[in-house]
């Protein structure tokens, strides 16, 4: 080996005794980058400092709760924060106890009948009302009635008499144009399904000017009568209903109370009860009070309002009648079988002025098919066609038929506003009635029950206007209008002073104000 090669080996050597001296580096081994990248120095160890916000509290052990829950310090915090606790509950307590002594007694509500409810709707004439198609037609218009909140139907008569002939009076059969038992059965079923009770009249000479014949036969109708009604009680009808009862209860006391206990007998408290109903011809205010005490009807449909008359007779009529007791026992109605319609009696004008007057005296208002439509007919002994149009589109374009359709819908619509409104209302339900203002051709009264919403009914049914000063002792200065007629007078949920409330010819305002105590 030559010199020169003893040399090398030794610088090679040299260079691997280097390489163990050089520093460790996180680069490759024998690189000279020493930057702060992650350059450090043999045998140092990187050891990570936690941050504040690293370290997590662990809170306080059983051991060191429990050492420090017995010191006097916390005990006597713990003291107080029961003592505040037991004071504040105490508090509340007692201040309870005093809004429930001094807020004012809640007026227990009177016992209603499903009749005290809504509306009656009597249908004389099932033909007249819906066509031929008798009662399973009938049965096709509950849900019409149903909208309307009618609470009632009376159907008929529908048993089978030749006019004045007490020999052909069949209280039990359903004369054949109208329909079957099983049609009757059917229509009770739909009825009742839409909450509307049925009640069928059975008035025997209905179509005669004496309604239970002649004075000699009333006895003998009378026991037809016995006989006919348990067949139809247990058939389901909901209530019976029979005119010119005055008649029966002055020749036959003793039959008449017969008759009326077949009815009203197995009554149960919390059940609904069949209803009799009694109708009254034209009687005096004083008449009705005294019928309706000896009939011992559920409902008396007394014709104590007569058209031309002033408001003075009328409040003074109303008043007479009304009572608590009478309220739920007593029926206004306007227009008759043998008086027609509400319309043909007053006219297209003052359709919804007596709407709203039926609606917001104290009982229960009865009307007449067609009367939410202003239905009427040239002769008042007609029986006008029900018009079921309304809600159908017209195909031709006609102004007049247009103009009479719209004029239906405003009246069917005031009609349902107004006996939506009576369902809910307490004061209109069974509230007390207080007159307010009565003169040749204008009314006006309060209806008002307990703590409840009170309502002030206004009318004008003469040609000129008026201004009523309706304020009161114990009455705000103004209220607020609920519903109005005239198109010309206060809008509805706009304010009027009560001192002067202005009333177009012809028309009807209904105001309302918040109970104060």
């Amino acid at each position: 080996m030559s010199k020169d090669t003893e040399v090398d080996m030794k610088d090679v050597e040299l260079n691997e005794l280097d390489l163990e001296k050089q520093p460790m580096t996180g680069g490759e081994v024998g690189s000279s980058n020493n930057s702060a990248t992650g350059t450090e120095k043999n045998g140092c160890v990187k050891v990570k400092v936690p941050d504040e916000g690293d370290v997590k509290f662990t809170g306080l052990s059983k051991e060191e709760l429990m050492k420090v829950a017995g010191t006097p310090g916390w005990v006597r915090t713990r003291w107080v924060l029961l003592a505040l606790f037991w004071l504040g509950w105490v508090g509340m307590l007692a201040g309870a106890v005093v809004i429930i002594v001094q807020a004012p007694r809640c007026k227990p509500l009177p016992k209603m009948e499903w009749w005290n409810e809504g509306p009656l709707y009597q249908i004389w004439d099932v033909d007249a009302f819906v066509g031929l198609a008798g009662l399973q037609g009938l049965e096709e218009k509950m849900d019409s009635l149903s909208q309307l909140k009618v609470k009632g139907v009376v159907v008929g008569p529908l048993h089978t008499v030749q006019t004045d002939n007490p020999a052909t009076v069949d209280l039990e059969a359903i004369a054949p144009e109208v329909g079957a038992e099983q049609d009757l059965k059917s229509l009770l079923e739909k009825a009742h399904k839409k909450g509307i009770s049925v009640v069928l009249d059975l008035t025997p000479n209905y179509r005669g000017s004496n309604l239970w014949f002649s004075n000699e036969y009333v006895a003998s109708t009378a026991e037809k009568l016995k006989a006919a009604l348990p067949h139809w009680i247990q058939f389901g009808v909901d209530g019976i209903q029979l005119a010119g009862i005055n008649d029966v209860i002055r020749i036959a006391p003793a039959t008449w109370a017969e008759l009326r206990g077949i009815v009203q007998a197995n009554r149960t408290e919390g059940e609904k009860n069949r209803a009799l109903i009694g109708v009254a011809g034209r009687i005096p205010a004083v008449n009705a009070s005294a019928l309706l005490d000896s009939s011992g009807v559920d409902l008396l449909l007394p014709s104590v309002l007569q058209l031309g008359q002033s408001g003075s007779v009328w409040a003074e009529a109303i008043q007479s009648l009304y009572s608590t007791q009478n309220q739920t026992s007593l029926g206004w109605r306007l227009g008759s079988r043998t008086e027609g319609h509400l319309a043909t009696l007053v006219g297209s004008k003052l359709v919804r002025l007596y709407q709203m007057l039926l609606f917001t005296l104290p009982g229960t208002p009865v009307f007449n098919y067609g009367d939410e439509i202003g239905l009427e007919s040239e002769l008042i002994t007609q029986f006008p066609k029900m018009q079921w149009d309304l809600q159908e589109a017209l195909e031709e374009k006609n102004e007049t038929l247009m103009a009479e359709r719209e004029r239906r819908l405003s009246f069917r619509s005031f009609f349902k506003t107004l006996s939506d409104l009576r369902g809910k209302e307490r004061s209109l339900l069974h509230g007390d009635f207080l007159p307010l203002h009565n003169a040749t051709s204008s009314l006006a009264f309060l209806r008002q029950w307990d703590q409840s919403l009170r309502f002030l009914a206004a009318f004008n049914w003469g040609d000129t206007a008026v201004t009523l000063n309706l304020a009161q002792p114990g009455l705000p200065s103004e209220a607020t209008v609920r519903l109005s007629m005239d198109p010309d007078g206060p809008a509805v949920d706009s304010t009027v002073e009560l001192q002067q409330v202005e009333l177009g010819p012809k028309q009807a305002v209904l105001l309302q104000f918040p109970f104060t105590a």
